[in-house]
């Protein structure tokens, strides 16, 4: 079932953390979509979630939800080690995936992507960021202003140190920071750099928290055979929320301070005089030169991504959803990838 073929695309939710929420709340400003169902592994929890967010039906478990004919879609926000489970079987139940990092490797992706294909479902990982129009406005600018892409560099810190998070659980979350925040420095190169020359190097480093033993912190590059290049940092434990993006073009650079999460409308940021865009530089400007590109957005990056997926599920093998694809697939590849030397 789609979108346009219901009227109203039935989701259901997998998981009742915090980032199933503000799925649920960008949903409500979607018309065509609706959140009709919720399961999670307590009853109290996903019963809770459902209070809270106005969900009609709570299931005992995600297997009842997904073979049920009342939803069309699912959001997968579960652990990692079930994330493929579910989402095959959701797939094999002809039901529509939008399913969230961290994954177990590229190759539990491509299985995934397989039973959606195999099912002509639509799937569609949930990376906000990719969704927002500065992004596609960066990747148009670039050609005609900065060049070519050289590199990309990211850094992405968010300030959490609970212990008591499942982040903090090697035996539930192995990759910890890497799968979590490590994403999306893979993303950006995968949006912004497009590398289709092979690695010809990658090395890295990460940093345990010695009570958990969980990663918390990490470092790397990337070099590919075309020598573009990028290098990334990551981690829970600077103690302050960083998401720099710098695109180094062979005429210029462009930079981001928010690339994961917008100032403006990022689910944890609410600022509403903040003018959401991308600074751009060149030879040998100074800061008074620095030029501010402004990218507005009518509605959050997260309403953005619910209203795209919606899209994708009433042509789950249109290009859009071919790219969405390969796009889940690259940046699953450069994270094993990087993985494979800092383990």
């Amino acid at each position: 079932m789609t979108a346009s073929q219901n009227s109203v695309l039935r989701l259901g939710i997998v998981g009742a953390g915090m980032i199933a929420g503000v799925v649920a709340s960008a949903v409500k400003a979607v018309e065509n979509i609706q959140l009709t169902a919720v399961a999670s592994r307590r009853r109290a929890t996903a019963e809770e979630f459902a209070k809270t967010y106005a969900v009609a039906t709570v299931f005992e478990s995600w297997q009842e939800m997904l073979a049920s004919p009342s939803i069309d879609a699912v959001y997968i926000a579960t652990p990692t080690h079930v994330k493929e489970d579910i989402a095959i079987y959701a797939a094999q139940h002809k039901k529509h995936l939008l399913v969230d990092k961290p994954f177990a490797s590229a190759d539990s992706v491509q299985r995934m992507l397989d039973a959606a294909k195999a099912n002509d479902v639509a799937f569609m990982d949930a990376t906000h960021f990719s969704n927002h129009p500065r992004t596609q406005a960066i990747r148009d600018a670039m050609p005609t202003t900065i060049g070519s892409p050289q590199a990309v560099k990211t850094s992405f810190f968010f300030p959490f140190m609970d212990k008591e998070n499942i982040r903090f659980n090697p035996e539930k979350e192995p990759t910890g920071a890497v799968g979590d925040t490590a994403w999306y420095s893979m993303r950006a190169i995968a949006e912004y750099l497009q590398p289709t020359a092979s690695i010809k190097t990658v090395s890295g480093a990460i940093m345990r928290d010695p009570d958990s033993n969980a990663i918390v912190r990490g470092t790397g590059v990337i070099v590919f055979a075309d020598d573009k290049s990028s290098t990334f940092d990551f981690g829970y434990s600077a103690g302050v929320c960083l998401m720099e993006l710098d695109i180094l073009g062979e005429t210029g650079m462009f930079n981001v301070n928010d690339f994961v999460l917008d100032w403006k409308d990022g689910f944890a940021f609410d600022n509403p005089n903040h003018s959401t865009g991308y600074t751009h530089r060149t030879a040998m400007d100074q800061p008074q030169d620095f030029k501010f590109v402004a990218t507005p957005a009518e509605q959050p990056q997260a309403v953005s991504m619910m209203r795209n997926f919606a899209e994708l599920t009433n042509h789950p093998n249109s290009a859009s959803a071919q790219r969405a694809a390969s796009l889940t697939l690259l940046t699953q590849s450069l994270l094993d990838a990087y993985w494979e030397v800092v383990k």
